[in-house]
């Protein structure tokens, strides 16, 4: 029919644990992408999630409230917002009348921070295995704070987290290191920036972990998480700060070539467009390095040396 909204659609999942930015990432990601000229509707699947930053044109709220769910149940803050997306997977109903009439928008759904919901937890799969189904292309972004490299036990604790997601969610996958412009506030990277982004040989990652007297009892341990995290080697991410329009660029090449964004007949593309779009217009190596460069102090020690000292 003449003039009718397309079918397809697309958007990003924004997922990550508590206090990882995803509400502020869709802030920054919408007002971007309303830069290029892109119909944007932000959905708040949140129900704890108040005082709103951003327009929203779907908030969860007008359904269920966590704090209504508290009361009336006596469940605490975790097993409310696992009975209030039970409660949206019963009744997606009211979503898809909610979002039908915003065919042709670009979609970001600011997601609860609930880990087990991306871990193990089905409703929140269910979910989305249910817009896929309403032609709804979606990618999983999923955040996590930077500052966890500067640790090497968190950050294995980060790389397991993050498979899990990956694994459970069953999306096409997005991982993001936020706060960018605040990874060394919380200590010094052992490695280089590209060492984290790229997961590369986590055995180095094991031998400086085994500096403490606490996790050198648990090094057995260690080497199993790591060899299962290489054994899949799924996980890699990308640096972000919000703030900053170059990395909000990348993050969204990657995540229109993952949903299939950068092949569709929404914006008028040139073939030369859309081929850099699908095999990215610059170097990776390249562009970490000049993250690193913005972000990361100069260290005037060698690795050696400063495991010397620890």
């Amino acid at each position: 029919m003449a003039g009718a909204a397309p079918t397809t659609a697309f958007g990003q999942a924004v997922i990550g644990p508590p206090g990882s930015g995803k509400t502020t990432y869709c802030l920054g990601m919408s007002e971007f992408l309303r830069a290029l000229g892109r119909r944007v509707a932000v959905v708040n699947l949140d129900p704890a999630n108040e005082g709103l930053p951003y327009e929203c044109a779907v908030d969860v709220g007008e359904l269920v409230g966590l704090g209504d769910v508290m009361e009336a149940l006596r469940l605490g803050p975790n097993g409310g917002l696992l009975y209030c997306m039970e409660y949206l997977e019963a009744n997606l109903d009211w979503l898809r009348a909610k979002l039908d009439p915003l065919r042709g928008h670009y979609f970001l759904f600011d997601c609860p921070g609930q880990v087990e919901l991306c871990t193990h937890h089905g409703a929140l799969r269910s979910i989305f295995s249910q817009m896929a189904q309403w032609d709804l292309r979606l990618t999983a972004v999923h955040l996590v704070d930077s500052h966890y490299c500067t640790d090497p036990a968190k950050f294995i604790s980060v790389l397991c987290t993050s498979l899990a997601t990956m694994l459970h969610v069953e999306l096409p996958h997005v991982n993001l290191l936020s706060k960018m412009d605040l990874i060394e506030h919380y200590g010094k990277l052992a490695f280089n920036l590209d060492y984290y982004t790229e997961v590369l040989d986590l055995s180095y990652l094991l031998d400086h972990l085994a500096s403490d007297p606490f996790f050198r009892h648990y090094r057995q341990l260690n080497e199993k998480l790591v060899q299962l995290i290489e054994d899949y080697s799924l996980v890699s991410f990308i640096p972000l700060n919000i703030q900053d329009k170059e990395s909000i660029q990348r993050v969204l090449q990657a995540v229109d070539k993952a949903n299939g964004y950068c092949f569709g007949v929404q914006e008028q593309r040139s073939l030369e467009a859309m081929m850099s779009a699908a095999m990215g217009a610059d170097f990776h190596f390249s562009s970490t390095l000049g993250i690193q460069e913005k972000y990361l102090a100069p260290s005037d020690q060698s690795v050696e040396q400063e495991a010397m000292q620890l």
